[in-house]
């Protein structure tokens, strides 16, 4: 038989933002004591009251607990209910001392004045006209995001998308929702295709329905994009639709004819030559990404047919000039780098750590400068690009910045039309460029100018799908310089010859032969509980007390995988309460964000300027506006609370978001669990994100497994064949 209780809510010990799932304290009226209630609650808000219907349960750790089965909010009714509901982070411009002010001035009318009469607040010290704009809007938006929460939850979507889906659709939330759920999959940041499908059965959508299978369709191809695919083939992606939709081929191959004849993706024959594939095969592509592979071939070719800008100049000369100006003496590879640089139009420079790729770039821009031409230097990241001026002397920037990005202008502003004002573009990092930013870079590099890409083609391909450097590489369409000695410098840090040694399938070294090269160790561990719990020491304690190197910002840890003890969400959660155990926090997705603590974006936001990979600390949070703010590189970025599913904790992180990016000390777990992803260029390029020091701790065994591992995961794109 059920219950019927009616109370306060008094404070939250814990919300899921997903499935809306709550424990809450609730005051109830003939209890002495708090009452624990458990269960479904829209977001709850301390303050408001609720009547529910129930029935009581007895945990066996947590004691007497009351289930909620069905509720419904109530008006609070008491002055101190009324403040700790307009003070509990409700309503945007509201906080807690807001919140004792108004309801001092207007006692329990105070939730009519809001609704009836918000101008009245004006009397209240300190809430003046754009005050008031910000309540009232934020106060029907609240009223309207519970009409949208109450819908999506009867439909199986938790609360926390519905902030979203609001924020995207506002008031024609539930209208679009119902016509067309799957549009949730890929304009909401977070909701999968499967969310949206779960809403579509409930709104009675057939499982063969045409609408079902398209946007299953897109599901698909976008996760093949996502693990770095540029297309799929045709019979490969008809099989993964299958099993994701469950339906007949018949219905999957009718919808492919339906988005290819809507332009939504693009059907080629694949070519008989390409690997492992019949020549039946056909490929399939999402259309941008089709445009950009395209486009990459179109304007690869024109630009290395296009007459140089530059006057003709004797190489050798050149070179036996910029030897005396640098005062060095350049290997052989080095020479033929610099003669390639001053003869060719496109050209590659690759090499691994100590190798002299920095030394290059600096021989390069002396002789262009000498001979008064425009330059322009840029990398995929903040941090790359930052190097790069760093290295140089010379002003380099992001690829998003120097083609000038804006969202509200429409994307990049520089392009064909309006292409960048150089005679030489040097990209460094070049192996981070995906197809799609490839696309955007070729179509704003003037046919006239001389173009280099410098980058280490051994490291993990890009985030973003394709493989351009090493495509480029293979066409045999562009000079190509590789260079491998390793310079008398870097052969003091084990750092780099043991980079150069996982590079060539060998196992590290880890004890010098009386040098002094005491920046590579490897603790031998296998228990996870046991590598976590020396990681969680060497990070707070034995680095900084030996090296000097402040816990945060000078140790990274980087890890193969997400789950698991020593993956990337566990470590995160450890390393935060031994490196920032403050209290100041805000809850989201399952995890507490902290004043202090390191951060990292997952996704590009244009809007902020701020890319996939960043990573930034947390300056500010607070409460009353529901804003954190972040600082990366110094500048000051805001973020809702609806934006934090944008962010991850990043005291760890993959191996695969740590490219481009340079750490003083690196900490590194590698345990024969992570043996899937396990491979030499995963391996390689953790070892080359540590500048002073590395430190491995797990078993030889799985380091060994990465090391002999160079199968690396195959990307499906064509760009080599087009440009060749």
């Amino acid at each position: 038989m059920h219950v019927f209780l009616q109370g306060q809510i008094e404070r939250i010990t814990y919300t899921n933002d997903e499935n809306g799932y709550t424990v809450a304290r609730v005051k109830v009226s003939g209890h002495k004591d708090l009452v624990t209630v458990v269960g479904t609650l829209l977001i709850p808000i301390p303050g408001e009251v609720i009547e529910m219907k129930g029935n009581w349960t007895n945990h066996p750790r947590y004691g007497e607990q009351f289930k909620v089965e069905y509720y419904k909010s109530l008006v609070p009714a008491s002055v101190y209910g009324i403040e700790k509901y307009l003070g509990s982070g409700l309503i945007k411009g509201i906080g807690p001392i807001m919140a004792r002010r108004i309801v001092e001035k207007f006692g329990r009318k105070t939730l009519d004045v809001i609704e009836k009469e918000i101008e009245k607040l004006a009397e209240v010290d300190g809430i003046g006209k754009k005050r008031i704009g910000m309540i009232k809007k934020a106060w029907e938006d609240q009223k309207e995001i519970r009409e949208v929460m109450i819908f999506l939850q009867t439909h199986g979507v938790g609360s926390g998308y519905a902030t979203k889906i609001f924020k995207q659709y506002g008031n024609r939330s539930i209208k679009v929702v119902k016509e067309n759920p799957y549009r949730l999959a890929t304009d909401i940041f977070g909701i999968g295709f499967l969310t949206a499908d779960r809403i579509a059965e409930k709104l009675g959508f057939a499982r063969d329905s045409e609408l079902r299978a398209e946007a299953g369709i897109l599901y698909v191809l976008h996760q093949l994009a996502d693990e770095g695919h540029v297309y799929c083939p045709y019979e490969l992606l008809v099989k993964r639709c299958q099993e994701v939709l469950g339906v007949d081929r018949e219905v999957t191959v009718k919808a492919l004819g339906a988005i290819a004849a809507d332009k939504m993706i693009v059907i080629e024959d694949l070519k008989e030559d390409i690997e492992h594939f019949g020549e039946k095969d056909k490929a399939v592509y999402l259309s941008k990404f089709h445009l950009s592979e395209t486009s990459i071939v179109t304007r690869m070719k024109t630009l290395i047919n296009s007459p140089k800008s530059i006057r003709k100049i004797d190489s050798d000369r050149a070179i036996d000039w910029v030897q005396r100006q640098l005062a060095i003496t350049l290997a052989k590879r080095q020479v033929e780098a610099i003669r390639c640089a001053v003869e060719s139009k496109v050209m590659i420079i690759t090499g691994g750590p100590g190798t002299g790729k920095t030394t290059i770039i600096n021989a390069i821009l002396k002789i262009f400068l000498k001979l008064g031409v425009k330059i322009m230097l840029a990398a995929p990241t903040g941090r790359a690009a930052k190097r790069m001026s760093e290295a140089t002397g010379h002003d380099a920037k992001t690829i998003h910045r120097m083609l000038e990005y804006s969202i509200q202008k429409g994307g990049f502003q520089k392009n064909e039309e309006k292409p960048l004002d150089c005679d030489l573009l040097v990209v460094d990092e070049a192996s981070m460029i995906d197809t799609i930013l490839m696309h955007h870079l070729l179509k704003a590099i003037p046919p006239r100018a001389t173009f280099i890409l410098v980058g280490d083609v051994n490291q993990l391909p890009s985030v973003g799908a394709g493989n351009v450097l090493k495509d480029i590489i293979a066409s045999g369409r562009v000079q190509v310089v590789e260079l491998n000695e390793i310079f008398r410098q870097a052969k003091e840090s084990l750092i780099i010859v043991n980079a150069h040694k996982i590079n060539s399938g060998l196992l590290p070294s880890f004890k010098s032969s009386g040098q002094k090269l005491d920046d590579f160790y490897f603790i031998e561990q296998e228990d996870p509980e046991e590598v976590l719990g020396i990681i969680l020491e060497l990070t707070k304690e034995r680095i900084p007390r030996r090296f000097g190197f402040d816990p945060v910002d000078d140790i990274q840890v980087l890890t193969p995988m997400h789950r698991g003890v020593v993956g990337a969400g566990n470590l995160n959660v450890e390393l935060q309460k031994v490196l920032n155990p403050v209290k100041n926090e805000v809850f989201r997705g399952g995890f507490s964000f902290r004043v202090n603590d390191k951060v990292m974006q997952v996704k590009n936001n244009y809007d902020k300027e701020v890319f996939n990979g960043d990573i930034g600390r947390i300056t500010c949070i607070d409460p009353e506006v529901q804003e954190i703010t972040i600082s990366f590189d110094g500048r000051d970025v805001a973020y809702d609370y609806t934006d934090l599913d944008e962010i991850v904790l990043a005291y760890a992180v993959s191996v695969h978001k740590s490219q481009g990016s340079e750490y003083p000390a690196v900490v590194m777990p590698i345990l024969t669990q992570h043996y899937v992803l396990l491979q030499r260029n995963l391996v390689y390029t953790a070892v080359t994100r540590g500048r002073n020091l590395v430190v491995m701790v797990g078993t030889i065994k799985a380091l060994a497994i990465g090391v002999n591992n160079d199968k690396t995961q195959k990307r499906y794109t064509s760009l080599r064949q087009k440009l060749s």
